[in-house]
């Protein structure tokens, strides 16, 4: 008798504490270094470029940096390099968001050098070894 009132009690603990870390998602980089990949809903769109850049783009300090997009309901763009805060672009101008690309499927992470991101029905949550990072979603954009 005692074990079976400890099964709901052990389900009600299990189901308060968070899920462990999201399956790790591989994406494949570019000859250059750089990994693009969308979010499953493409509202959502990445571009990771590695240190030192590449032949048609460097990062303003150098990168490594993780930018990303969001197009619907406002174009904006969020920008993490491996120091300081991200920087959020409400009119980013350029609007070349969201390519034909790998999913960063919902539940998944990636990872590549100072950075993580995870996806979920919510959004996409990206951060910096630093403790930076941000949050997009269509409802909402959080830049620390």
């Amino acid at each position: 008798m005692l074990a079976r009132a400890a099964v709901p009690a052990m389900v009600t603990l299990f189901a308060w504490l968070p899920l462990a870390h999201a399956v790790s998602q591989t994406i494949p980089a570019s000859a250059e270094g750089q990994i693009e990949f969308n979010a499953p809903s493409g509202n959502i769109g990445c571009i990771y470029t590695p240190k030192g850049g590449t032949s048609t783009y460097e990062p303003q300090d150098g990168g490594p940096e993780l930018s990303c997009s969001r197009v619907e309901p406002s174009y904006v763009t969020v920008i993490l390099g491996p120091n300081g805060p991200a920087t959020l672009i409400k009119n980013p101008g350029e609007q070349g968001c969201c390519s034909d690309v790998a999913k960063l499927a919902y539940g998944s992470s990636w990872s590549k050098g100072p950075f993580t991101c995870q996806s979920s029905t919510k959004g996409l949550t990206c951060t910096g070894s630093n403790g930076h990072g941000f949050f997009l979603s269509k409802a909402k954009v959080t830049v620390k």
